[in-house]
C-alpha cells in the first residue's frame, strides 16, 4: 500500500478505534465472559480479567503484567498474579474468555447479523490487518499474535479486534512515556477529557487511597497540566491532545496492510455491527 496518506491513515486509525473499542468491551461489559470465568473457579471478576488478559503473556510475574498494563495502581496486578493462575491454567482462561466473548457478540448480535456476509468480511479484512503489523515493542500485541485465530467468524473478529485493541494500547503507553504521563496520572486527564469533576471521582481511580490521589493530583498542578481547581490548564489539554494524536498514528501500522477501498468497505462492515453492539450498553 502506499506511504503517501499518514493523515488520512490517523484518521482511519482513529475511526476503526470508535468502531472496534465496543466489540472488544463486550468482555469486560457482557455477562458471558464474566460468567465462563467464575465457572472455571476464579473468585472475583478482577481474578478473571488479569489471568485472562495477562494469558498470552506465559507465566510471567506480576511485575511483568504491571509493566504491559501500565494503567493500574501498585500492587493492584500482585493482587491476582499469580495466584488466579494457581488452580486455573493461564490457557483455560485465554479460552474462557474467547468463549464468552463470542457468545456475547452473537447473543447481542442476532442470527441476521451474525450469520451475514458482512460480519464475515469484517471479521476477514480485521483479521488480514491485525497480523500484518509489526510486533516490535508491542508486548501485548505480540502476545495475542502468538496465539491462534479462531475459524469461527464472530470468534475471529473478536480475537482480530482485541490484538488490535492491543496494538494500540501497546502504543498509547509509548506515548504516555514519552509524556512523561504516569498510568493513575492518565486516568485522572482522562476523566477530564470526559467532563469528570472532580476527575478524582473517575471509577478506574476514586477507589485509590485519598492520600494517593491527593500526590498524583499535586504532581499534575506542579507540572502545570491542572489547575487549583482541578481542572484541565490550557497545557494539560494540549498534553493530552498530543498523546491521542500521536496514537492515532502509532496505531496505523495494522491497516497498511489494507488498500484504500478495502478500508473503506471494512468500516462499512463494521458500522452495522458496532452499532448494535453499542445499543447493547457496550461503550
Amino acid at each position: 500500500m502506499s506511504k503517501t496518506r499518514p493523515h488520512s491513515m490517523a484518521h482511519i486509525a482513529r475511526r476503526m478505534f470508535e468502531l472496534l473499542e465496543p466489540i472488544c468491551l463486550v468482555t469486560f461489559f457482557a455477562d458471558e465472559c464474566n460468567d465462563e470465568l467464575a465457572a472455571l473457579g476464579h473468585r472475583t471478576y478482577w481474578d478473571g480479567y488479569f489471568a485472562s488478559r495477562a494469558a498470552p503473556l506465559g507465566r510471567v510475574p506480576a511485575q511483568v503484567v504491571h509493566a504491559a498494563f501500565y494503567n493500574f495502581a501498585d500492587g493492584e496486578v500482585a493482587r491476582h498474579i499469580p495466584s488466579a493462575w494457581e488452580t486455573i491454567p493461564p490457557e483455560a482462561s485465554l479460552a474462557a474468555r474467547e468463549r464468552g466473548s463470542a457468545a456475547s457478540l452473537r447473543r447481542i448480535l442476532g442470527d441476521e447479523l451474525t450469520d451475514s456476509p458482512g460480519l464475515v468480511r469484517a471479521a476477514d479484512l480485521t483479521t488480514r490487518a491485525a497480523t500484518n503489523a509489526p510486533m516490535v515493542g508491542r508486548v501485548m500485541y505480540a502476545g495475542m499474535r502468538s496465539l491462534p485465530v479462531p475459524g469461527d467468524p464472530v470468534a475471529r473478529l473478536w480475537h482480530s479486534a482485541t490484538m488490535l485493541r492491543e496494538h494500540r494500547g501497546d502504543g498509547h503507553i509509548a506515548a504516555l512515556v514519552g509524556a512523561g504521563i504516569g498510568g493513575t496520572e492518565a486516568h485522572v486527564l482522562s476523566a477530564l477529557d470526559m467532563g469528570i469533576h472532580p476527575p478524582e471521582s473517575f471509577g478506574r481511580v476514586h477507589h485509590l487511597p485519598k492520600e494517593r490521589l491527593a500526590a498524583v493530583m499535586d504532581g499534575l498542578r506542579e507540572r502545570g497540566l491542572v489547575d487549583i481547581e482541578g481542572g484541565f490548564t490550557d497545557a494539560g489539554r494540549e498534553t493530552k491532545r498530543r498523546v491521542e494524536a500521536l496514537t492515532d498514528e502509532l496505531a496505523t501500522p495494522p491497516y497498511e496492510a489494507l488498500s484504500q477501498a478495502e478500508l473503506t468497505e471494512l468500516i462499512a462492515a463494521l458500522e452495522p455491527i458496532t452499532a448494535a453492539v453499542v445499543a447493547a450498553g457496550s461503550q
